[in-house]
């Protein structure tokens, strides 16, 4: 885990739970006020990313999987 973004409510929402990342949660993040707050949706829509399709991309095939499939297509997030 990234010791130097402390400000992250995400970062330490897992870290308290025991996580990875999100997609060990079993709540959706689409329901979750952490994950889905406006500054996450701003980011989203300015880079075009869908952040959503990225976590249940995770939850279904795995964090190495979701990174294979990144370096493939060169980028870092899944896109709308």
């Amino acid at each position: 885990m990234n010791e130097k973004a402390t400000w992250c409510k995400i970062r330490k929402c897992c870290a308290e739970k025991g996580f990875h990342s999100c997609a060990e949660c079993e709540m959706d993040v689409k329901d979750c006020k952490i994950y889905s707050n406006f500054m996450g949706k701003l980011f989203a829509l300015l880079f075009r990313s869908d952040r959503p399709a990225c976590i249940r991309y995770i939850k279904e095939h795995g964090a190495q999987a979701f990174a294979k499939e990144m370096a493939e297509r060169k980028c870092q997030t899944m896109k709308k």
